[in-house]
Order: C-alpha cells, then structure tokens, then sequence
C-alpha cells in the first residue's frame, strides 16, 4: 500500500526570487516545505547559477502549470565577448579565445537573425535526453554525441548596454523551450569573437514578475507561519492568458464530475478555444468550448483550505 503524502492541501502560486546556487528543484522542495503544502511544481527550470524569476505551483495550481510554462519570458544576461566555454558559460572551461572585439554597431546588427521563429541547438550541458541519457552526463563522460537543432521562438532581443570591449547586457523575450546560452554562443560565433554567459536573470514569466517576490531568506525565515501564507496566490493568475467563462451551477456540477457543463456565452470566446471556468468566484475547470459548453480537460478539486 502506497504511503499518502503528509501535508496540506494548499494550493495557489509563491513566486520566487531565486538566487545563484540551489537548483529549480531544490527551490520547489524548500517551498514545498516551508509552505506545508502536499504537492508542488514550477514552470520552467533555471540553472543553478541563474537568479530571478522562478513561479512555484502548490496543490491544485500545478494544474496550470503548463500554461504558464508555454507563456513568452524575459531574461537579462551578461556575455563575455572573446572567449567560449564548454558549457556556454561562466562555470565551464575556456575551449577558444578570439582577441576580436566587435563595435556596439556589429552587436547590433548581429541581433536581427535570432529574432523570430528560429532553430537553436541547446548546449551539450544541458539537460536535453539523448537515448534516454541527459546530455550533460554524456558530456562530462566525454561522449561524442550531437543535439538536433529545436524551434524557438524569440519575441525581441536587445543590446542594453556595453560595460566594456569584453562585456555587453542584453535582454530577450522568447518562448518555451529557450536557452539564453545558446543564444550567446552562437551570437559569438556570428560575430567571429567568441561569446559566453556569465550572468544570467530572468525578470518575468507569462503572468509573474519579479517585483513583490520571496526571497530564499524570507522563505527560511517566515517558513509555516501566517506570514509566509500571505503570499499565496491565486491557482487562476497561472490562467490569465487564457478567456474565462462563467458556468452555470449545473454546468459547474457536471465539470466537477469530469463531463462538459454549461456556459455563459462570452464574446472573446469562439467554438474549438481552451478556456477556463468558474463559479461563485472560484476556477472550475479548463477545456475547450464547444456550443456553449466547456469540456474539460483538467478540473480543480479545491478543498476549503485551498
């Protein structure tokens, strides 16, 4: 017999400002913790060195993680120019050196070709499967393996300022699926000098900005307390990208059973569009609307603590 999970059933968004160090996943276990919560996930994986933005799922809020995940994001990064390492940033080993230095002129006009509907190859230490094998455990035993080229979308990337010759700030607002390293490297290599990350923030996700986030000391220190409740969001600011529907009370009835239920028609809404519902001020469901029913694909099963 399977032992049942000890904790809460709580359940909303804590958005986190993660500093360089823990992994994604030792975030969510902190929060997890601190919150007393069952269940946890986040949308979207920073790398341990990377600070920033970080949304954390409780409970039934894990539900809409997806949406959240699939949501434009905008990181801030650092590059050194001249130098590339073997994990396209700061951490790896220098592997080739250039004394080439473009002018704020070049860096410009190197930008246009990463902006849009792009293919990217993801760094070799990434985590990326390969014959079921992550690839950065491929590449710290030294294998020859390559990575195929994915589809990336980038919504805008800018140069914000130039330090120096070596360094130049920029920002980029992409899809699901981005890796601002590879961005570097391969911005480098257009360039003819060479390029790494060495620092590396996002600044906001989907719905969620960095402003009014918890620190990893204010999660130690407010840890189960009232205090640290507090800044439990709403499960629905993970759906605010998506149209919301009001059900009737025997449409909300039939979705909590898992069946398509009745809707208040709603004029940013169209046949074969996901959408969510609610009733009495709480999410329902998300599905797809059809003649003027949602059938659901995911229902929330909220107890009064969430």
């Amino acid at each position: 017999m399977a032992r049942r999970r000890k904790g809460r059933d709580i359940s909303g968004w804590v958005i986190v400002d993660k500093p360089s160090g823990p992994t994604s996943t030792a975030v969510v276990n902190k929060v997890r913790w601190a919150f007393d919560a069952k269940k946890a996930g986040h949308a979207g994986t920073l790398d341990p060195a990377a600070t920033g933005l970080l949304a954390i799922a409780l409970g039934e809020a894990t539900k809409t993680v997806p949406y959240v995940t699939d949501a434009l994001k905008a990181y801030l990064f650092t590059i050194r120019l001249g130098q590339a390492t073997n994990t396209d940033d700061a951490e790896g080993e220098i592997i080739s050196e250039s004394d080439a230095r473009p002018s704020d002129n070049e860096i410009r006009a190197a930008l246009p070709p990463f902006i849009g509907d792009i293919m990217q190859v993801p760094p070799k230490y990434s985590a990326v499967k390969i014959d079921g094998e992550r690839a950065y455990a491929l590449a710290r035993d030294d294998e020859d393996f390559e990575i195929a080229a994915r589809p990336l979308y980038v919504d805008s990337l800018e140069m914000i300022s130039r330090p120096d010759a070596d360094t130049a700030v920029l920002e980029m607002v992409c899809g699901k699926g981005g890796y601002v390293r590879s961005i570097a490297r391969d911005l480098g290599e257009a360039l003819g000098c060479y390029a790494h990350v060495t620092e590396l923030r996002r600044v906001w996700s989907g719905p969620f900005e960095t402003e009014g986030a918890l620190s990893w000391e204010e999660i130690e220190e407010k840890a189960r307390t009232p205090e640290l409740d507090a800044h439990l969001r709403p499960l629905e600011e993970g759906l605010v990208d998506l149209p919301m529907l009001r059900c009737t009370p025997e449409g909300a009835i039939r979705m909590r059973n898992g069946n398509p239920g009745m809707v208040m028609a709603a004029a940013d809404v169209e046949y074969g569009d996901t959408a969510w519902a609610s009733y009495e001020g709480k999410p329902v469901a998300i599905g797809i609307y059809r003649s003027g029913e949602l059938h659901p694909a995911r229902v929330f099963n909220l107890t009064e603590e969430a």
